[in-house]
């Protein structure tokens, strides 16, 4: 058996993921903004930008094949969805450590009411998974005149 030096930082950070896995699963409610909480057995990491012309996800998924990922828009919600597989056991080889995380993921954003759901254009390349939300025009503020008798 190997020696493995002990990281207490690690250990930690395994624990609070672990914990805000459990606490997703239950359905409790994020406090970060919009973003809606739904989550698998792990959730990839997202970049969202934004520039005046349209909003961009770009979502890490490595290892995961592209018909193994599902996007979807309802109700002003993008949903990115997946699974990554874990691999199979060969004979004469044996794991000694897996830190990646496999199976279902899911994670879903609240998009603003400005983007044109009808034109968004999915691309998956190289484990990243690029998303273009074109936006339409905004609507400028009507402005009405009020008399005061």
């Amino acid at each position: 058996m190997a020696i493995v030096k002990w990281e207490p930082l690690r250990e930690i950070e395994d624990m609070f993921d672990r914990y805000t896995r459990a606490m997703g699963s239950i359905g409790w409610p994020s406090t970060r903004g919009q973003e809606l909480i739904a989550t698998g057995e792990w959730t990839p990491r997202v970049d969202i930008s934004e520039t005046d012309k349209e909003f961009v996800i770009k979502a890490e998924i490595p290892e995961v094949k592209k018909e193994d990922v599902k996007v979807s828009v309802d109700n002003g919600v993008v949903t990115i969805q997946g699974e990554r597989k874990q691999e199979k056991e060969e004979k004469g080889k044996k794991f000694h450590r897996v830190e990646r995380y496999y199976g279902n993921f899911v994670r879903s954003f609240t998009l603003p009411d400005n983007i044109d759901e009808a034109n968004i254009k999915a691309s998956f390349k190289d484990g990243m998974l690029n998303l273009q939300i074109p936006k339409t025009a905004e609507s400028k503020p009507k402005s009405i005149e009020v008399r005061v008798e």
